[in-house]
């Protein structure tokens, strides 16, 4: 129905039609602007006055810090002051770790600026702040630094060696800490298995690249500062800035704007971020960062980075006994926000969907000279699908079995949930089942082996080969009392509130800050639902904290699980206030009235009924409210899940190998996706091949390469391959639903699960196509030259090892 244009706020004549929201496609309200720029990316404000900062970052690795000598630097025109870590010392405090694994981790301080040792080559030694950002860059030319060099540590377990250079020699020891969990008795579940497989697998060190580079703006006014940062974590931010500052949580202000991708390279409280809060305190002056493509590529925290010893216990006939994992885990130069924590993510997802009898994890954290690592897509939870994919993968093979086969012998039957891993974990929902099957039938994947076979048999040079990825995750990351457990340092409920406006629009404020998922649709669609108003009436705020006071942010696929949920109950609490007014409005009784397609009517009768926008517009103009009520149906709730949400799915990727050449060349790739209830099918959709082409990127093209001295040699991205749309090729997907019982919405999460799946699907298909070639291993990036290396390497061993 069309407004007319003479009717009144709330009036029923102005009142459209609506039809279920929840489940269509609809495309995203913030595209329009997103696409086209015009919107606010933090490198786009500059309040007046503003200064510019630019940082004079270390070239070494591992050096004590001599003299500093800025002199020339505050003399080139154009520079407001130049200050060296010394100089602020005494007030900037030491970066935060919130995650204390263990009572006895090694935490050293970890200044925003660099004060007597550099541990990593581009961490801040000096920074100048001047009119604009040419004259800041140019008068880092003029700062001349004395280094005394240190050994570079690089290698994890030469790292751990005795005698070994210590990254912090106060600590006298480059291992963080030893954290280990085990259940059931191992050695039995070993010692009686028919076959026990080892293997080793190395997560190369990742760089994330979001689309937006980091940019920070700091302003003081009158009573605290506003900082502008490209965040995820705009309340945690605020909260930690506090911390290491000083300065009172309530005089500080943070907004994240639109912000360009993060991917968890924007979970994180950067020494950028505390630093302008010290210049603009110190010079009274707006300030401005900006990070250039290499500038980030050095100092954004990598991902990954971790050496995975994996070992598989199980009977002739494929049934798993156990499994043992030995990690060791490069945490880089210091622990940062949650640095220590990434990798534990993973250790209750080793066992994914299999049933065992016994599991053994043990994690070793491991300082190194390097950009400290933190939490990437994903977040330990790939790393470990990786590793029981691809050994899943072998011990097929070893047993003589499909691989597909060997999972259905172990997987959780559809029957049997709720179930309670070998890890502790108690998955609500699923159905690996049914995503296998129809993955096994879009993927065509009979007929591929058919085809792999004859290929094989004719000696073809281009080799098929086939990878398996049927896989689980723990997304949603809240459940307070389980993080509390973990010695995480906050909980991991969300906030969501609800405001009724008397015309009958919707504002809808979430603590869940997007940077790209498209909250502000999707949370219109749950709004329009649960209130019965149209999708275009709903206007999301979020990602200022003045303006969504509470929140724990975005990350681990928690938006929608957790944030959603959160608006769900605050929906019900304004759909329970505005029942008392229509009640009266209505002189019916509360119980009396059933809520469906946003309007009130008396159950079982014809008699007028009431939308609730005029029971909005009735309740701002107070004239007659019922005895007690108060004039607002605005409401808000938090959210704290009783569990995690456990998203799962089957990916099978055909690849075609060059053995002359070592060129991989994906043929196909099929993803189906079992999410629980999906809101908007266009975002998932989107999700899913944003998260494809992150895991593609690990399996074939992203590597951080340092040489000898810890020098990052891959800082541009000249250096460090990322896919493009040339690179990857069209992807099947579809999805499976098992709604999630641990939320009000049925939802699972999605925006890891591409990145989770894909790695071990491409790289377990690399290897599958090299099997009769005697390769078991490719490590990744699979490149076209370890391709050919590998290929080469099997040959001399089955010559004896003489070459060719």
């Amino acid at each position: 129905m069309t407004t007319a244009p003479e009717s009144t706020p709330g009036s029923a004549e102005s009142i459209p039609d609506t039809a279920p929201q929840t489940g269509r496609p609809l495309p995203r309200k913030e595209d329009a602007r997103l696409l086209t720029g015009r919107t606010r990316w933090t490198d786009n404000i500059e309040p007046p006055g503003t200064l510019h900062v630019a940082f004079l970052r270390s070239p070494m690795a591992h050096a004590r810090i001599g003299n500093v000598d800025a002199s020339r630097a505050r003399g080139v025109p154009g520079v407001a002051a130049v200050f060296t870590g010394a100089d602020v010392a005494d007030e900037q405090g030491s970066l935060p770790c919130a995650w204390p694994v263990t009572e006895d981790m090694v935490t050293p301080p970890h200044p925003p600026m660099a004060v007597d040792e550099v541990r990593y080559a581009g961490e801040a030694v000096a920074c100048v702040v001047a009119r604009d950002p040419e004259s800041a860059a140019d008068a880092l030319e003029e700062i001349d630094v004395d280094y005394e060099p240190l050994p570079a540590v690089l290698d994890l377990e030469e790292a751990l060696a005795d005698g070994a250079d210590p990254v912090h020699a106060d600590a006298g020891t480059n291992r963080a800490y030893v954290w280990p969990f085990s259940n059931g008795d191992v050695d039995a579940a070993f010692s009686g298995a028919d076959m026990v497989l080892t293997r080793r697998y190395r997560q190369q060190r990742l760089i994330p690249a979001a689309m937006e580079p980091r940019s920070v703006v700091c302003q003081p006014e009158e009573g605290g500062y506003t900082l502008w940062s490209a965040t995820q974590i705009p309340h945690v931010l605020r909260l930690m800035l506090a911390t290491v500052t000083g300065v009172p949580e309530h005089d500080i202000r943070v907004v994240a704007p639109d912000v360009g991708g993060g991917f968890g390279s924007k979970l994180q409280v950067t020494a950028e971020e505390v630093l302008l809060l010290l210049l603009a305190r110190r010079l009274g002056r707006p300030v401005k960062w900006t990070e250039t493509r290499s500038e980030g590529f050095q100092t954004t925290h990598h991902g990954r980075a971790q050496i995975q010893d994996v070992s598989i216990a199980a009977d002739a006939d494929g049934r798993l006994r156990g499994l043992k994992v030995d990690l060791l885990a490069d945490m880089g130069a210091y622990l940062m926000l949650v640095t220590p924590g990434v990798p534990l993510l993973g250790a209750f997802m080793y066992p994914g969907i299999y049933k065992m009898d016994a599991y053994s994890f043990t994690c070793t954290g491991v300082f190194t000279t390097t950009m400290p690592t933190d939490a990437y897509r994903g977040a330990g939870r790939p790393e470990a699908t990786y590793a029981i994919e691809r050994i899943m993968g072998e011990l097929a093979d070893e047993l003589g079995m499909d691989p597909v086969e060997l999972r259905r012998r172990n997987w959780i039957g559809h029957g049997e949930f709720p179930y309670t891993t070998i890890a502790g974990l108690t998955y609500d929902t699923g159905n690996y089942e049914a995503a296998t099957e129809r993955a096994l039938e879009l993927a065509g994947y009979h007929e591929l082996r058919a085809e792999q076979e004859r290929r094989r048999k004719s000696g073809d040079t281009v080799q098929l080969g086939i990878g398996v990825s049927t896989f689980t995750e723990m997304c949603g990351i809240a459940p307070s009392r389980m993080l509390g457990e973990l010695n995480y340092g906050a909980g991991g409920w969300e906030h969501a509130s609800v405001r009724m406006l008397p015309s009958g629009k919707v504002e809808v404020v979430t603590g869940s800050s997007a940077h790209g998922q498209g909250h502000e649709t999707a949370w219109s669609q749950i709004a329009a639902d649960r209130l019965g108003v149209p999708v275009e009436d709903v206007r999301v705020l979020h990602g200022d904290t003045r303006v969504s006071p509470r929140g724990l942010d975005t990350y681990g696929s928690r938006s929608l699980v957790v944030g959603g949920s959160a608006l769900v109950h605050a929906c019900e609490r304004v759909v329970d206030k505005a029942r008392v007014m229509a009640a009266h409005m209505l002189e019916a009784a509360e119980d009396d009235l059933e809520f469906t397609g946003g309007r009130f009517r008396v159950r079982g009768t014809e008699r007028p009924s009431a939308a609730i926008q005029e029971v909005a517009l009735a309740v701002f103009a107070a004239h007659d409210l019922p005895e007690g009520a108060e004039p607002s149906l605005d409401s808000d709730a938090a959210f704290d899940p009783s569990d995690f949400s456990y998203p799962h799915g089957t990916h099978l990727c055909a690849v075609e190998v060059d053995t002359e050449t070592g060129a991989v060349r994906i043929r196909g790739y099929t993803a189906v996706d079992d999410v629980g209830t999906v809101v908007n099918p266009l975002i998932v959709e989107g999700q899913v091949h944003g998260g494809l082409a992150q895991g593609i990127g690990q399996a074939l093209f992203e590597e951080a390469v340092h040489d000898a001295d810890g020098t990052l040699v891959t800082a541009t991205m000249a250096d460090y391959l990322l896919p493009s749309a040339a690179d990857l090729p069209g992807f099947t997907t579809d999805r499976t639903v098992t709604p999630s019982t641990t939320n009000p919405l049925g939802s699972k999460g999605v925006g890891e699960a591409g990145t989770i799946a894909s790695t071990p699907a491409v790289v377990g298909a690399v290897v599958d196509a090299l099997r009769p070639f005697g390769v078991r291993d490719v490590p990744m990036p699979c490149t076209p030259e370890r391709v050919w290396r590998a290929l080469q390497e099997a040959q001399r061993a089955r010559n004896g090892g003489e070459g060719r």
